[in-house]
């Protein structure tokens, strides 16, 4: 989510469809990817509301179709981020009672994944973004049961390849985020086992600001300038400084940001916390810089790219620099994927953007590959479209057929085509 906060996108065009969901035959080849759905456990202040409607019929348009194979939801299918920040999360309770909530208060729309899942004709298979991060196995299992679930080993990632089709990924893709990438080195001294990494606490943040109206800030960013040190850990903490104060004057709230209106009880985290204690200081100007809240982080990237199986590493002064573009994410398909050799993959479809696209490149070897990502449904999603899917439709063993990639949205419950590409394994 947090890219896709700062970006814009302008579709090249769009075609309405008639049914995205047939081959015009009885075979069973097309894979379905959905992602940033963004469930949430109170619609008074959730990303989707309105949508909650189109999307349980477009599900129940692809549990009649005789075609689709699988669905995949590559992240954020349930949010446990985007809580204003004066609001605790779990009401006193916990992450299964949480769950529930969501359960109860999307009722249609997880009926309509149960019924798709007991039709037992589609694999559902769902990948962890970076808004239900630490949302469990079980916990998930529980309101959506008999779901086949990608993840890593470690909680709060996936990756998914279909069977029998290795050369396809599909995954979130904020393990390539410095804000959104899990994070299990920080804060351990004051949340112990904590993975939240600082876009949760931003996010919580930006929820407030939405809840209270979008008003003028009631105070201000308190300045830090350069270390005059020149020592290049200062530099790369002064820079993470910046984005906060990027992002605060942004996403203004009303409240002083000495205040502890941050209500956590979340992953290790307890009590309240203030804005003061997220953002960088310093005493004098010039001098040296700390924090108290991901203390070390701009030293601790690249150990946090091994934990989180990142394949190929990002520099730390790039993720930061690039941290709040749509594009990089976009970019780390081509280098996680079809730049490395170690890669066999073809066809990559990440979400966590919130822009829809599709992008051709040729990979490591000279062949063509495509990449893919599959947007959002939440309601509001400024000068870009909602409503988003990828259908890939797999290619049959005619030397003359091809594996298509095609994107699309459901705005107005009209299937509309907004790109396609396609090659053949």
């Amino acid at each position: 989510m947090f890219a896709g906060l700062f970006a814009f996108y302008n579709n090249t065009y769009s075609q309405p469809v008639a049914d995205p969901f047939s081959n015009g035959s009885n075979e069973r080849n097309m894979i379905v990817v959905i992602s940033d759905i963004h469930l949430g456990a109170d619609l008074a202040y959730a990303e989707i509301n309105k949508n909650l409607k189109p999307l349980e019929k477009f599900l129940d348009k692809i549990s009649l179709s005789p075609n689709v194979k699988e669905l995949v939801i590559a992240g954020d299918l349930l949010d446990e981020w985007f809580v204003p920040a004066t609001t605790d999360t779990y009401n006193g309770k916990d992450q299964a009672d949480f769950v529930k909530r969501i359960a109860i208060a999307n009722k249609g729309v997880i009926d309509a994944f149960n019924r798709i899942i007991r039709g037992g004709k589609i694999l559902v298979t769902y990948v962890p973004g970076n808004h239900d991060l630490t949302i469990t196995a079980d916990n998930v299992a529980s309101i959506l049961p008999g779901i086949h679930q990608a993840r890593d080993k470690e909680l709060g990632l996936g990756t998914y390849s279909p069977a029998d089709h290795p050369e396809i990924a599909v995954e979130h893709g904020h393990r390539y985020n410095f804000f959104c990438a899990p994070d299990p080195i920080s804060n351990q001294d004051v949340a112990p086992g904590t993975i939240m990494p600082p876009g949760y606490f931003f996010t919580r943040i930006a929820a407030l600001h939405v809840v209270q109206g979008r008003k003028t800030a009631s105070d201000s960013v308190p300045a830090v300038t350069k270390n005059n040190s020149g020592d290049k850990s200062q530099a790369l903490l002064f820079g993470y400084w910046k984005i906060w104060k990027a992002t605060l004057n942004m996403f203004t709230i009303t409240n002083k940001y000495d205040e502890k209106i941050i209500v956590t009880n979340v992953n290790g985290f307890n009590g309240k916390y203030s804005v003061k204690d997220l953002l960088p200081y310093q005493s004098s100007s010039g001098g040296h810089i700390d924090v108290k809240l991901y203390k070390g982080i701009q030293d601790s990237w690249d150990q946090r790219q091994t934990l989180n199986h990142v394949a190929v590493s990002i520099p730390v002064a790039q993720a930061m620099r690039y941290v709040a573009e749509a594009g990089e994410t976009d970019r780390q398909s081509e280098v996680q994927y079809f730049m490395n050799p170690n890669s066999n993959k073809r066809i990559v479809v990440f979400g966590h953007t919130h822009v829809a696209k599709i992008i051709t490149s040729n990979n490591y070897k000279g062949q063509k590959s495509i990449y893919a990502n599959s947007g959002t449904w939440i309601d509001r999603n400024p000068k870009l479209t909602t409503m988003n899917f990828v259908a890939i439709t797999l290619q049959n063993a005619a030397a003359t057929s091809q594996t298509f990639v095609k994107l699309y949205n459901f705005e107005g419950e009209v299937v509309t085509k907004m790109a396609e590409n396609s090659i053949r394994f």
